[in-house]
């Protein structure tokens, strides 16, 4: 392992989290809004004794209302979802929604009876708008690239760069090495000796993804880095990296460009000295 590696590794942040990283209410909110009313009028079995004449009654209003019932176990809409029902027999979740006698088979299998008859939960909106949090922490994993691409625009914008963000591939058309499919890049800068084509990731954990990642980006590098006029730069950061570091090596050495948070100055500064073109 080089020392100029060794120093790399050194730099990597323990975390690119911000506040906002943790919960998208925005999102969380669309999608209880999406579904209030029906939750609203679910409302109506909250206190029933007799939950079988309640359903029933509701039933009969409006059907489509027990089409919510899912998310109240916490499972997101899917037609495929499976369980055994009580005869041992392997069922879709949605058939338990098509009678009232299945509704509440559902509703005392699930344990949701109880939690209606005793008031345990005086409003599904709210109640929903909390399991949405609780599911939600599914996507911090996206979030975190997100969170990347967040950190380093605001590194360009405070030195004052010129960029253009998610930029198609099918833009650079003399680029024929990469083939037909069409890859996004985070951001494309211009300066007046070269075309940067820029990726961006942060990775907090180990796994998989990360030797992927690397392998992936150690091909695209020399496919771009022929043509005299444009250059493949990564940007990556995080401690995830520890338990990759062979990979990472191994495309820090095929790689000229590549920065974390720490060295992205010395990228800038080399954009500066060609002159940035706005874009």
């Amino acid at each position: 392992m080089s020392e100029q590696f060794k120093i790399f590794l050194s730099q990597l942040s323990e975390t690119n989290t911000t506040l906002d990283y943790f919960t998208d209410f925005k999102k969380i909110k669309s999608n209880v809004n999406k579904i209030a009313i029906k939750l609203n009028q679910l409302n109506y079995l909250m206190g029933k004794e007799n939950l079988q004449e309640a359903i029933n009654e509701l039933y009969e209003e409006n059907p489509k209302v027990f089409e919510v019932l899912d998310i109240l176990i916490a499972i997101r809409k899917n037609k495929n979802t499976k369980t055994f029902n009580n005869k041992g027999k392997i069922v879709l979740l949605d058939t338990y929604f098509t009678s009232p006698k299945l509704i509440l088979e559902y509703i005392e299998e699930t344990g949701l009876a109880e939690v209606f008859r005793n008031k345990d939960v005086t409003n599904l909106v709210d109640y929903v708008f909390g399991i949405e949090v609780g599911l939600d922490t599914n996507a911090r994993k996206n979030r975190g690239g997100d969170n990347m691409s967040k950190a380093v625009s605001h590194i360009f914008d405070k030195a004052e760069v010129s960029y253009k963000s998610e930029v198609n591939s099918t833009e650079f058309r003399e680029i024929e090495s990469l083939g037909a499919d069409v890859k996004r890049f985070d951001f494309v800068i211009k300066t007046q000796c070269k075309t940067y084509l820029i990726e961006t990731n942060f990775y907090n954990t180990g796994g998989s993804k990360l030797n992927e990642t690397a392998r992936a980006y150690s091909d695209v590098a020399p496919k771009i880095n022929q043509y005299e006029n444009y250059e493949f730069v990564w940007i990556t950061d995080g401690q995830g990296w520890l338990s990759a570091k062979n990979k990472l090596e191994e495309a820090y050495n095929i790689i000229p460009s590549l920065y974390n948070l720490i060295t992205l100055d010395d990228f800038i500064k080399k954009i500066k000295d060609e002159k940035i073109i706005s874009v």
